[in-house]
């Protein structure tokens, strides 16, 4: 499974651009299916776009889930989402060998939009789902080109008229485990190869428009210019200051500027921060100095500010006694908490979810060098099967 997904969407220089409904999409929708139906498994397309793959019937109830995104970050690295995916598939071929004959439904999905690349909202397909995105919104969402979601979707066979909450679907699931590679090297440090999630921290997407004043940038004098770049500059520095002295982490890592030519001030620059923290009031208090600040110094450049709140998550603490029984199961293994978010954390606000991670000796991640050793996905896989028996035939 893991050979036939290593060339889809796979860059010359390394990484991965999988982004979803476009052509390496649909490729990976398609093995989605086919691994599906090799299994003799109930395939299914939700009304959001996320791909269900059911050994027993859904409509019992109380079905255990597992699965992860097979979406990509730009020139992102392998593992982030197909690990869990790819898991999930194998983890039943095990417990098909063992012989398992579960009391519940076990369920593999692969969340639409995870990554948020193309439409710029992490967690699309599962926000949809629980209610969390307003349908509207999401139809209007655009990617770099101005393609619309609601186009894209047409595109690939699906209608964008039957995107929003999807309580049936919810209400059928007594519980989620997504395994996911680390996104950091704690498990490396603690010689351990499979960790269990404790709970995700508080993170959101801010769009900040600076405003300023094109201009020739051989003519105009210094002390004339309205520069939004450079305002869109000092906030950079100042978040990453402001986060460090907060003990928490804000980056601004995608930027437009408008007209975009060498030889002129710019009109517009904006830039996306991404901002994360242990709790809710540090990330609100974090943000709002941000602001503050690049609004302060846009008043001394002459250059206006806009920001707006594009997406946002709870912190996020999984199932305890889902969390702590896993734990143990696998013999005491150890309990992280994570920065990054997931579909795991966006369905614990219905279901109880729990995570696991893969180890990552270098702690590389959403870059091509993200990596985990063979034999401990092997391991990765052996502890989910080993989590889902115990849930199925509870």
């Amino acid at each position: 499974m893991w050979a036939a997904l290593g060339p889809v969407g796979r860059m010359a220089r390394g990484g991965y651009r999988r982004f979803a409904w476009t052509g390496a999409d649909a490729e990976l929708r398609a093995w989605f299916r086919e691994q599906a139906e090799a299994r003799g498994l109930r395939y299914e397309v939700d009304r959001n776009g996320n791909q269900w793959a059911w050994h027993g019937d859904p409509a019992r109830g109380d079905a255990v889930v597992t699965g992860s995104h097979l979406d990509s970050v730009p020139d992102g690295g392998a593992f982030d989402g197909p690990l869990g995916v790819v898991s999930a598939f194998a983890a039943l071929d095990l417990l098909r060998e063992r012989g398992v004959a579960g009391r519940r439904p076990l369920g593999v999905v692969g969340f639409a939009e995870e990554e948020g690349a193309r439409f710029g909202v992490a967690c699309l397909g599962s926000r949809l789902t629980c209610g969390l995105l307003a349908p509207d919104r999401a139809r209007r969402l655009t990617d770099a080109d101005g393609v619309p979601l609601a186009a894209a979707l047409e595109r690939a066979g699906l209608d964008p008229d039957a995107l929003g909450p999807d309580p049936e679907r919810l209400a059928r699931i007594g519980a989620f485990v997504e395994l996911h590679i680390e996104q950091g090297r704690a498990l490396a440090g603690l010689d351990r190869a499979v960790g269990v999630g404790s709970a995700i921290w508080p993170h959101g997407r801010w769009r900040f428009d600076f405003g300023g004043e094109a201009n020739h940038a051989g003519t105009t004098r210094v002390e004339d210019r309205r520069d939004p770049m450079l305002t869109y500059a000092h906030t950079v520095l100042a978040a990453r200051k402001r986060a460090r002295l907060a003990g928490a982490l804000a980056t601004f890592g995608k930027v437009t500027t408008r007209p975009n030519a060498v030889n002129a001030v710019p009109e517009r620059v904006t830039g996306w921060l991404d901002s994360r923290a242990p709790d809710a009031a540090t990330l609100e208090a974090l943000v709002a100095d941000i602001e503050r600040s690049a609004a302060e110094r846009g008043g001394r450049d002459g250059v206006t500010v806009e920001v707006t709140r594009e997406s946002h998550t709870p912190g996020v603490e999984f199932a305890p006694g889902l969390r702590d029984g896993i734990a143990a199961r696998l013999g005491g293994a150890p309990v992280l908490p994570t920065g990054a978010g997931h579909d795991a954390g966006i369905l614990a606000a219905a279901v109880p979810t729990a995570m696991l991670y893969v180890r990552n000796p270098t702690g590389v991640s959403h870059a091509p060098g993200e990596h985990a050793d063979t034999d401990d996905c092997l391991a990765g896989v052996t502890a989910l099967a080993d989590v889902l028996e115990g849930l199925v035939c509870r």
